[in-house]
């Protein structure tokens, strides 16, 4: 079955750096677009990144520039590089599989970054 576990998270102050790994487990037959979400408390969840499986990336307004995404197919993983962090990207941040096929689709359980002025 397939998984997403995300680690990384922490608390950094502002114009610190953190980089979150997403470890994929249990994709066997699956083609599969990953990303990050993120949520913020009393929010609703909003987009943060994400990479297609031909390589190309997107980013929200709020973080380009500021975060880099990447992938690494040997070894399942994916990660977002956040640097230059503000208070306003303190929020759950949540890794994301997306496929035609429906056993491929998952969301992580996600890992909680604080950002403090």
């Amino acid at each position: 079955q397939a998984r997403l576990v995300e680690s990384g998270g922490g608390s950094v102050q502002a114009g610190g750096s953190l980089r979150l790994p997403c470890a994929a487990s249990g994709y066997t037959g699956c083609k599969y677009d990953m990303g990050w979400y993120r949520r913020a408390r009393g929010k609703e969840r909003e987009f943060v990144s994400e990479i297609v499986s031909a390589g190309a990336t997107r980013y929200a307004d709020s973080v380009k520039g500021r975060f880099t995404i990447s992938r690494d197919t040997a070894k399942n993983s994916l990660y977002l590089q956040m640097n230059n962090l503000k208070p306003e990207d303190t929020a759950m941040y949540y890794c994301q599989s997306r496929s035609t096929t429906w056993f491929c689709n998952r969301w992580g359980q996600g890992t909680q970054v604080t950002v403090s002025s």
